[in-house]
C-alpha cells in the first residue's frame, strides 16, 4: 500500500499467479496460470495430487525449477539462501551437541549479515573438525559463502583425504569427486548428465574423514546416493552432523527420513535401527537438520534476492511474447501435460496410496 499497490484477496481478475512454495490443492482456481515449486518433476509422491488437479482444472503450470538460460542454469532460485542458512545450521548443531551451545536461529537474527556477525562471535571455540560441502551450483556456493566468512579453510579434496590438520577445514565437492564411471578414465560431466545410472558412488572415503556434511548438491533418481544407511553402521563412517539442505526424501542421503521445521529442525538418526532418534540423544547417532525451506529464515534477503530475479529475466519475457525458457518450464497446459514433461503420465495416474 505504501507503494500505492492496491492488496486484495481476490485472485478472480488476476491471469497470472506467481507463488513461491506448492499451492494448497484446494486453493487452486481453474483456468490461471501459476509459476511456483511444484515439487512434481522428480516424481514425488507427496504432490501426485497436487499435479492431478492441475490438469484437472485445466491449469497453465510454469515450475521455477526447470527455468533455464540457454546454457542450462537455473534463473530463478533460493538455492544461495538454502545454502547459506544449511551451513549455518550445521554449525548451530555441531555448537549444541559437543559444546551445549545455544546458538540462535538464522529466523531470529535480522538478516545475513547479522547471522554471520553472530555466527563469528560463537564459532571460533570449534575444534579441528572436518567439513564436506557437496554440490557446485548456487546452494553449494552459499554453503561455502558462510564457510568462508567464519574463517574456515578451504583445502583440496586430495589433501582432505589425506591430511590432519590443526585446525576447522572444509573442501568443496562436485560430482566426479564421489562418483566414477568404471568405463572411463576420466570425468565426462555431459556423460553423467545423460546417462547417471551407469556411475557409480565413491563418497566413502570422505565418510571416514568427515565430521559434519553439508549436502547441496541436485540429485538425479537416476544416479547413486551419497552413502547406504547400512554404511552408516561401520565403525568407519565418522559423519556426526548432516544439514541435508538438499533435503530429498528417499533421495541421496538416507539419513533424511523425513523433513523437519524451522521451529524444531534437529533429530538424530541411529544407524542401528535405521530410524529416527530423539535429537542429541546418542554418541552413535547422527544429528541431521532436513529443513526443505531453509531461505524463509532470511526472509529479508531471500525474498529481495528472488524478487531481483524476477524482475530481470521472467518477467520481462513474459511481457514480451517471446516465451522460451517460460515454454520449456511449462509442465502443463490446457488440461494436458506437455510434451517434455509427458514422462510424469505414469506418475499422474498412479492411484493415491
Amino acid at each position: 500500500m505504501a507503494s500505492g499497490i492496491e492488496v486484495t484477496d481476490d485472485l478472480r481478475h488476476c491471469d497470472v499467479l506467481f507463488g513461491i512454495k506448492e499451492v494448497p490443492v484446494w486453493a487452486l482456481q481453474s483456468g490461471k496460470s501459476y509459476f511456483f515449486f511444484s515439487h512434481t518433476i522428480k516424481k514425488q509422491a507427496h504432490n501426485r495430487k497436487l499435479l492431478q488437479e492441475i490438469l484437472a482444472k485445466n491449469i497453465t503450470m510454469i515450475d521455477y525449477e526447470c527455468l533455464v538460460d540457454e546454457k542450462g542454469n537455473r534463473t530463478v532460485a533460493f538455492g544461495r539462501f538454502a545454502g547459506i542458512v544449511g551451513a549455518y545450521n550445521a554449525f548451530r548443531m555441531w555448537m549444541l551437541r559437543y559444546h551445549e551451545i545455544h546458538m540462535k536461529s538464522a529466523s531470529e537474527c535480522g538478516d545475513m549479515e547479522e547471522m554471520l556477525d553472530y555466527a563469528r562471535h560463537h564459532t571460533n571455540v570449534i575444534e579441528p573438525v572436518k567439513i564436506a560441502v557437496t554440490g557446485s551450483g548456487r546452494v553449494g556456493k552459499g554453503a561455502v559463502e558462510v564457510l568462508k566468512n567464519l574463517g574456515i579453510r578451504q583445502v583440496e579434496p586430495d589433501d582432505y583425504l589425506t591430511n590432519q590438520y590443526d585446525e576447522p577445514v572444509f573442501t568443496w565437492l562436485s560430482s566426479r569427486h564421489y562418483l566414477r564411471n568404471p568405463n572411463q578414465e576420466t570425468w565426462d560431466e555431459k556423460n553423467y548428465r545423460e546417462n547417471p545410472v551407469d556411475f557409480e558412488r565413491h563418497f566413502l572415503a570422505y565418510a571416514y574423514c568427515t565430521d559434519i556434511l553439508i549436502p547441496c548438491h541436485y540429485w538425479n533418481p537416476k544416479a547413486p546416493v551419497l552413502f547406504t544407511a547400512d554404511e552408516t553402521r561401520s565403525p568407519h563412517f565418522k559423519i556426526k552432523v548432516i544439514s541435508d539442505v538438499t533435503c530429498d526424501l528417499e533421495g541421496s542421503v538416507p539419513t533424511t527420513i523425513r523433513t523437519s521445521t524451522i521451529d524444531d529442525p534437529f533429530y538424530d538418526y541411529n544407524p542401528d535401527t535405521q530410524s529416527e532418534a530423539a535429537s542429541f540423544s546418542g554418541d552413535r547417532n547422527i544429528t541431521v537438520c532436513a529443513v526443505d525451506n531453509l531461505p524463509c529464515e532470511l526472509p529479508w534477503d531471500a525474498s529481495k534476492s528472488f524478487g531481483d530475479m524476477l524482475k530481470e529475466t521472467i518477467i520481462p519475457e513474459l511481457l514480451s511474447g517471446q516465451h522460451v525458457s517460460i515454454d520449456k518450464a511449462t509442465l502443463a497446459k490446457d488440461g494436458h501435460l506437455m510434451p517434455r514433461y509427458q514422462y510424469l503420465a505414469d506418475y499422474v495416474l498412479e492411484p493415491e496410496s
